[in-house]
């Protein structure tokens, strides 16, 4: 059994207490699906209650640390060096129409450097980690890319609007960026790629793919927005830039 650092504890045990908000709410979906209204400003309060929750546990162990969050922004505290950086919901459009593919994302950045990285899937009962020097893992089993060389063998995901001109390669859109970085990490998948991400989206994957021996194209991770992301892991990385040349 893997012993886990106290900084991932506190991170975990944050995403283990939001996700109960977002499992209850989950199950609300379905019957909001036949409203006029719709599900929208549930969804939008799901996200908030969420996020609220999770500020609320890091703060209390880090009560100093400073955050970046999709729907509350950049909360500045004493400590700038170390950043938490969260999306309460990843694939909140799937979320919304009661498919089981979104994710909480959870990263710590400490002086320029994404150092750890949650990503928890509710639903499916999925947590994924991983912290500098030290792996990554799946629900406490370690986790490695695809050690696949064959890219006509291979399976990619992206969320690009334009993937028609890559119809070589087989791709799937699955809605949450966090989760296809995931993927990669653990095998699933054998590389993502995607333009015009925020921050939030990818920061916990980073690291955690980083940990299970993947490859990722270089991007300043101190934008937080128009983020243009190539990983695969370490075998079929050449092949896979040259295809994407144009992206």
């Amino acid at each position: 059994m893997q012993t886990i650092s106290p900084i991932l504890n506190i991170m975990i045990k944050a995403c283990e207490k939001a996700s109960k908000i977002l499992k209850r709410d989950y199950g609300e979906i379905e019957n909001l699906q036949v409203s006029l209204k719709g599900p929208g400003d549930f969804v939008t309060s799901s996200d908030k209650k969420c996020e609220k929750i999770i500020i609320q546990e890091l703060l209390k162990a880090k009560k100093d640390y400073s955050l970046i969050t999709e729907e509350s922004g950049i909360l500045k505290n004493k400590d700038k060096d170390n950043i938490w950086i969260v999306d309460p919901i990843d694939g909140t459009t799937n979320f919304m129409h009661s498919i089981p593919h979104f994710a909480i994302s959870l990263a710590l950045k400490s002086k320029n450097e994404i150092i750890a990285g949650v990503i928890y899937d509710p639903i499916k009962d999925e947590i994924f980690y991983g912290e500098k020097n030290s792996g990554a893992y799946l629900n406490n089993h370690r986790i490695r890319v695809s050690k696949r060389k064959n890219i006509n063998q291979s399976l990619f995901a992206s969320g690009d609007k334009n993937l028609s001109q890559y119809n070589n390669i087989n791709i799937r859109k699955s809605g949450s960026a966090a989760l296809d970085l995931a993927y990669v990490a653990c095998g699933r998948y054998e590389g993502y790629f995607q333009k015009n991400l925020s921050i939030w989206d990818i920061a916990a994957g980073l690291i955690i793919l980083k940990e299970a021996g993947g490859i990722i194209s270089e991007l300043n991770i101190n934008n937080q927005t128009n983020l243009k992301i190539i990983a695969s892991n370490p075998y079929i990385n050449e092949n896979l830039l040259n295809i994407l040349s144009k992206f």
